[in-house]
Protein backbone atom coordinates (compact mmCIF):
# COMPACT_ATOMS: atom_id res chain seq x y z
CA UNK A 1 0.00 0.00 0.00
CA UNK A 2 1.33 3.21 -0.62
CA UNK A 3 2.28 5.82 1.61
CA UNK A 4 -0.34 8.73 1.66
CA UNK A 5 0.93 12.30 0.94
CA UNK A 6 -0.38 14.68 3.14
CA UNK A 7 -0.83 18.67 2.73
CA UNK A 8 1.56 20.41 5.11
CA UNK A 9 2.15 23.94 6.28
CA UNK A 10 5.05 26.09 7.66
CA UNK A 11 3.94 28.05 11.12
CA UNK A 12 5.88 30.71 12.49
CA UNK A 13 6.86 30.39 15.88
CA UNK A 14 6.22 33.66 18.78
CA UNK A 15 10.12 33.15 20.29
CA UNK A 16 11.82 33.24 16.36
CA UNK A 17 13.72 30.18 17.43
CA UNK A 18 15.86 32.46 19.58
CA UNK A 19 15.64 30.15 22.82
CA UNK A 20 16.51 26.97 20.96
CA UNK A 21 20.03 25.43 20.81
CA UNK A 22 22.01 26.25 16.86
CA UNK A 23 21.43 22.25 16.73
CA UNK A 24 17.35 22.70 16.97
CA UNK A 25 15.47 22.36 14.06
CA UNK A 26 13.64 24.98 15.80
CA UNK A 27 16.57 27.94 15.46
CA UNK A 28 15.03 29.10 12.30
CA UNK A 29 11.41 29.75 14.40
CA UNK A 30 9.71 28.09 12.27
CA UNK A 31 7.92 24.64 12.72
CA UNK A 32 6.03 22.47 10.09
CA UNK A 33 2.40 20.71 10.42
CA UNK A 34 0.52 18.44 8.69
CA UNK A 35 -3.50 18.90 8.11
CA UNK A 36 -5.54 17.19 10.61
CA UNK A 37 -6.94 13.50 9.11
CA UNK A 38 -9.71 11.45 10.54
CA UNK A 39 -6.39 9.22 12.65
CA UNK A 40 -5.97 12.87 14.55
CA UNK A 41 -9.70 12.94 14.70
CA UNK A 42 -9.19 9.32 16.57
CA UNK A 43 -6.57 10.48 18.93
CA UNK A 44 -9.30 13.29 20.09
CA UNK A 45 -11.82 10.69 20.44
CA UNK A 46 -9.52 8.90 22.86
CA UNK A 47 -11.20 8.11 26.48
CA UNK A 48 -7.29 6.94 27.85
CA UNK A 49 -5.29 9.42 26.68
CA UNK A 50 -7.96 12.08 27.73
CA UNK A 51 -8.06 10.75 31.02
CA UNK A 52 -4.75 10.48 31.28
CA UNK A 53 -4.33 14.48 30.36
CA UNK A 54 -1.95 13.77 27.33
CA UNK A 55 -4.69 13.97 24.46
CA UNK A 56 -3.29 17.26 23.41
CA UNK A 57 0.03 16.12 23.41
CA UNK A 58 -0.53 13.15 21.68
CA UNK A 59 -2.73 14.95 18.91
CA UNK A 60 0.48 17.75 18.65
CA UNK A 61 2.93 14.79 18.14
CA UNK A 62 1.12 13.34 15.38
CA UNK A 63 0.77 16.85 13.40
CA UNK A 64 4.05 18.04 13.82
CA UNK A 65 6.14 17.35 10.18
CA UNK A 66 9.67 18.75 11.09
CA UNK A 67 12.16 16.05 11.74
CA UNK A 68 13.58 15.36 15.47
CA UNK A 69 11.11 18.12 17.37
CA UNK A 70 7.97 16.56 19.49
CA UNK A 71 5.59 18.97 21.25
CA UNK A 72 8.00 18.71 24.47
CA UNK A 73 10.69 20.28 23.00
CA UNK A 74 8.50 23.52 22.78
CA UNK A 75 9.00 26.44 25.23
CA UNK A 76 5.29 27.09 26.32
CA UNK A 77 4.29 30.47 24.03
CA UNK A 78 5.45 28.57 21.17
CA UNK A 79 3.16 25.14 22.20
CA UNK A 80 -0.05 27.31 22.36
CA UNK A 81 0.77 29.00 18.79
CA UNK A 82 1.26 25.65 17.76
CA UNK A 83 -1.86 24.34 19.49
CA UNK A 84 -3.37 27.41 17.75
CA UNK A 85 -2.49 26.88 14.63
CA UNK A 86 -3.58 22.99 14.34
CA UNK A 87 -7.20 24.29 15.02
CA UNK A 88 -7.20 26.40 12.21
CA UNK A 89 -5.32 24.20 9.84
CA UNK A 90 -8.39 21.52 10.99
CA UNK A 91 -11.21 22.92 10.87
CA UNK A 92 -10.70 26.70 9.94
CA UNK A 93 -10.44 30.30 11.99
CA UNK A 94 -13.60 30.32 13.65
CA UNK A 95 -14.30 29.01 17.13
CA UNK A 96 -17.45 29.28 18.84
CA UNK A 97 -17.24 28.65 22.48
CA UNK A 98 -18.98 30.08 25.78
CA UNK A 99 -17.39 32.36 27.66
CA UNK A 100 -18.06 34.19 31.49
CA UNK A 101 -18.12 38.08 31.65
CA UNK A 102 -15.36 38.56 34.21
CA UNK A 103 -17.38 41.61 35.78
CA UNK A 104 -20.14 39.13 36.43
CA UNK A 105 -19.18 35.77 36.61
CA UNK A 106 -23.57 34.81 36.67
CA UNK A 107 -23.24 36.29 33.15
CA UNK A 108 -22.22 34.07 30.20
CA UNK A 109 -22.56 34.16 26.22
CA UNK A 110 -21.15 32.33 22.99
CA UNK A 111 -18.59 34.04 21.06
CA UNK A 112 -17.23 33.20 18.05
CA UNK A 113 -13.30 34.03 17.62
CA UNK A 114 -11.38 34.42 15.01
CA UNK A 115 -8.31 32.49 15.50
CA UNK A 116 -6.29 34.38 13.02
CA UNK A 117 -7.07 37.61 14.65
CA UNK A 118 -4.22 36.20 17.97
CA UNK A 119 -1.59 37.97 17.68
CA UNK A 120 1.96 36.91 18.21
CA UNK A 121 3.67 38.32 21.84
CA UNK A 122 7.11 37.95 20.31
CA UNK A 123 10.48 37.93 21.51
CA UNK A 124 11.33 41.25 23.62
CA UNK A 125 14.05 43.77 21.98
CA UNK A 126 17.16 43.73 24.11
CA UNK A 127 16.68 40.36 26.14
CA UNK A 128 19.26 38.40 25.46
CA UNK A 129 17.20 34.75 24.62
CA UNK A 130 20.37 32.90 23.13
CA UNK A 131 20.78 29.65 24.79
CA UNK A 132 17.73 29.72 27.03
CA UNK A 133 18.99 31.41 29.75
CA UNK A 134 18.09 34.68 31.27
CA UNK A 135 19.58 36.93 33.89
CA UNK A 136 17.48 38.85 36.75
CA UNK A 137 18.45 40.27 39.79
CA UNK A 138 16.24 39.91 42.77
CA UNK A 139 15.06 43.78 44.38
CA UNK A 140 14.77 42.89 48.35
CA UNK A 141 17.16 39.90 48.59
CA UNK A 142 19.38 41.06 45.81
CA UNK A 143 19.84 37.76 44.81
CA UNK A 144 21.84 37.06 40.92
CA UNK A 145 19.45 34.39 39.53
CA UNK A 146 19.52 32.64 35.84
CA UNK A 147 16.60 30.93 35.04
CA UNK A 148 15.29 29.15 31.47
CA UNK A 149 11.58 29.27 29.98
CA UNK A 150 10.18 25.63 30.23
CA UNK A 151 9.56 23.51 27.82
CA UNK A 152 6.56 20.34 27.82
CA UNK A 153 9.53 18.53 29.20
CA UNK A 154 9.64 20.16 32.24
CA UNK A 155 5.57 20.85 32.86
CA UNK A 156 5.25 16.86 32.62
CA UNK A 157 8.14 16.95 35.68
CA UNK A 158 6.14 19.50 37.66
CA UNK A 159 3.03 17.73 36.92
CA UNK A 160 4.20 14.78 38.44
CA UNK A 161 5.82 16.35 41.27
CA UNK A 162 2.33 18.65 41.99
CA UNK A 163 0.55 15.14 42.06
CA UNK A 164 3.14 14.12 44.76
CA UNK A 165 2.66 16.84 47.33
CA UNK A 166 -0.85 16.44 46.72
CA UNK A 167 -1.26 13.02 48.25
CA UNK A 168 0.64 15.06 51.46
CA UNK A 169 -2.46 17.09 51.39
CA UNK A 170 -0.20 20.57 50.34
CA UNK A 171 0.66 22.42 47.38
CA UNK A 172 3.41 23.21 46.15
CA UNK A 173 2.72 24.60 42.99
CA UNK A 174 4.96 28.04 42.80
CA UNK A 175 7.96 26.48 44.26
CA UNK A 176 7.93 23.85 42.75
CA UNK A 177 7.43 26.10 39.27
CA UNK A 178 10.47 28.23 40.61
CA UNK A 179 12.88 24.89 40.96
CA UNK A 180 12.46 23.80 37.53
CA UNK A 181 12.87 27.23 36.13
CA UNK A 182 15.99 28.67 38.08
CA UNK A 183 19.33 26.85 36.95
CA UNK A 184 21.78 29.10 39.04
CA UNK A 185 21.24 31.45 42.12
CA UNK A 186 24.42 33.55 43.16
CA UNK A 187 27.14 31.34 40.68
CA UNK A 188 25.42 27.82 42.18
CA UNK A 189 23.64 25.47 39.96
CA UNK A 190 23.78 22.76 42.66
CA UNK A 191 19.81 21.60 42.77
CA UNK A 192 19.74 21.39 46.66
CA UNK A 193 20.55 25.09 46.48
CA UNK A 194 17.71 25.82 43.71
CA UNK A 195 15.54 23.63 45.95
CA UNK A 196 15.86 25.37 49.17
CA UNK A 197 16.12 28.73 47.63
CA UNK A 198 12.53 28.34 45.80
CA UNK A 199 11.01 27.06 48.77
CA UNK A 200 12.41 30.01 51.01
CA UNK A 201 12.31 32.93 48.46
CA UNK A 202 11.23 36.03 49.73
CA UNK A 203 7.39 36.69 48.23
CA UNK A 204 8.29 40.24 46.79
CA UNK A 205 11.21 38.68 44.93
CA UNK A 206 9.38 36.03 43.85
CA UNK A 207 6.22 38.32 42.28
CA UNK A 208 8.72 40.44 40.77
CA UNK A 209 10.85 37.37 38.96
CA UNK A 210 7.52 35.52 37.76
CA UNK A 211 6.35 39.15 36.15
CA UNK A 212 9.63 39.20 34.92
CA UNK A 213 9.07 35.62 33.43
CA UNK A 214 6.11 36.42 31.59
CA UNK A 215 7.05 39.74 30.47
CA UNK A 216 10.04 38.78 28.35
CA UNK A 217 7.80 34.62 27.27
CA UNK A 218 7.01 34.88 23.82
CA UNK A 219 3.16 33.58 23.26
CA UNK A 220 0.44 33.88 21.40
CA UNK A 221 -1.98 36.28 22.84
CA UNK A 222 -5.49 34.38 23.26
CA UNK A 223 -7.53 37.07 24.90
CA UNK A 224 -10.39 38.73 23.45
CA UNK A 225 -12.52 42.22 23.73
CA UNK A 226 -16.16 40.96 22.95
CA UNK A 227 -19.21 43.17 23.97
CA UNK A 228 -20.81 41.42 27.46
CA UNK A 229 -23.49 43.23 29.52
CA UNK A 230 -23.28 46.49 27.39
CA UNK A 231 -19.94 46.84 27.41
CA UNK A 232 -16.38 45.91 25.91
CA UNK A 233 -14.78 43.22 28.13
CA UNK A 234 -11.79 41.32 27.74
CA UNK A 235 -12.17 37.79 27.81
CA UNK A 236 -9.47 34.90 27.66
CA UNK A 237 -10.45 32.29 24.58
CA UNK A 238 -11.20 28.90 26.09
CA UNK A 239 -8.56 26.26 24.98
CA UNK A 240 -9.92 22.56 25.64
CA UNK A 241 -10.45 19.50 23.80
CA UNK A 242 -13.27 21.13 22.72
CA UNK A 243 -11.32 23.49 20.94
CA UNK A 244 -10.90 20.53 18.37
CA UNK A 245 -14.43 19.74 17.80
CA UNK A 246 -16.62 22.44 16.41
CA UNK A 247 -20.25 22.41 17.09
CA UNK A 248 -21.53 22.45 13.21
CA UNK A 249 -20.17 18.98 13.45
CA UNK A 250 -20.41 17.39 16.93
Amino acid sequence: MSEHKFPTEVIDLPSGGKVYSKDSPLVDGKIELKYMTTKEEDILMSENLIKKGVVVDKLLDSLIVTKGVKQEHLVLGDKNAVLVAARILAYGPEYTAEVTNPKNIEQTVEHTFDLTECPFKEAVDGVDYSGNSFDFETPIGKNKIKFKLLTGVEEKLIEKDLEQSKKYGYNSEISTRLRYTIIEVDGDNKSETITSFSQNMLARDSVALRNYIQEISPDIDLTSEIEMGGESVSVSIPLTVEFFWPKSIQ
